[in-house]
């Protein structure tokens, strides 16, 4: 059995899987802001509500930055921890090897293994209240990008140069209209929200080139929405040296990330 643990600003979610990759069990709790508290919080659902005790090893996800050296989350996402000792933590509480990873990674990791077939280079984005971006080459977390923040991309935004998830997140796009995606069912204002959601793709794709683009996250529930006029807007940045890709619906987006703690924990502990 595999233990996966997706931290999440406002949940986490803890999963156990089998040797197949199949979740058997799947436990959600609060996130507390406190650092000591989560532990307490997790001890409680490992010890007390997991019906498996035996684990073979795991993975945790956190949205940030990760030492992996250490094993120790830094800083970022929607969790205000700074340089705590998550991985150590979590295998005392756990009892078995841990590994730690940044979440948009590992979701990307869960998507490209199912596309293995059929593309190598995956670009996977998930736009929720932030954004995102995990990059897979050959179904392994690109070690050159494995620290990389799409959202955290500087862009010139009228007479400043600011944050693109500043403007194109799901948290960006309700403050300014109102609504979430999943309300929002005008042509006219899903233009605008691919006009600034193409500005930040088409740097990406020119840095990575992948086969295919992958979006999860809220607003890649959605997709079926703005899919062709996304499509649209980047052919108009398209050349010969930056040629779109495919551009896809996660599969999985709400367990992406504890399938791929299942995939990583599984490649070092088969």
């Amino acid at each position: 059995m595999y233990l996966g643990i997706d931290i999440g600003g406002t949940k986490t979610l803890v999963a156990a899987l089998n040797e197949h990759g199949e979740i058997l069990v799947s436990l959600r709790f609060e996130t507390p802001k406190d650092y000591d508290e989560f532990l307490q919080q997790l001890k409680h659902t490992l010890r007390d509500e997991m019906p498996i005790e035996d684990f073979r090893a795991g993975c945790v996800a956190a949205p940030g930055t990760i030492d992996r050296k250490r094993g120790r989350f830094e800083q970022g996402g929607n969790l205000h921890w700074k340089n705590v000792p998550l991985q150590h933590d979590v295998e005392w509480l756990a009892g078995c090897p841990m590994l730690i990873e940044n979440d948009a990674n590992l979701a990307g990791l869960s998507e490209a293994m199912l596309l293995k077939e059929h593309h190598q280079k995956v670009l996977y984005v998930t736009i929720s209240t932030g954004i995102g971006t995990g990059f897979i080459v050959d179904q392994k977390i690109d070690p050159a990008m494995a620290d990389s923040e799409g959202g955290q991309i500087m862009l010139q935004r009228g007479d400043k140069v600011v944050k693109w998830e500043s403007f194109a997140s799901g948290r960006a796009i309700y403050k300014r209209y109102g609504r979430k995606a999943s309300d929002i069912n005008d042509k006219k204002t899903w233009k605008a929200i691919v006009k600034d959601l193409g500005v930040g793709f088409i740097d990406l794709l020119a840095v990575t080139e992948p086969d295919v683009v992958v979006i999860g996250g809220g607003m890649g529930h959605y997709l079926d929405k703005f899919h062709g006029l996304l499509v649209e807007e980047l052919e108009k940045y398209a050349s010969p040296m930056v040629p779109i890709p495919r551009i896809l619906k996660a599969q999985r987006p709400e367990e992406a990330v504890v399938y791929g703690c299942y995939d990583l924990a599984r490649s070092v502990y088969a």
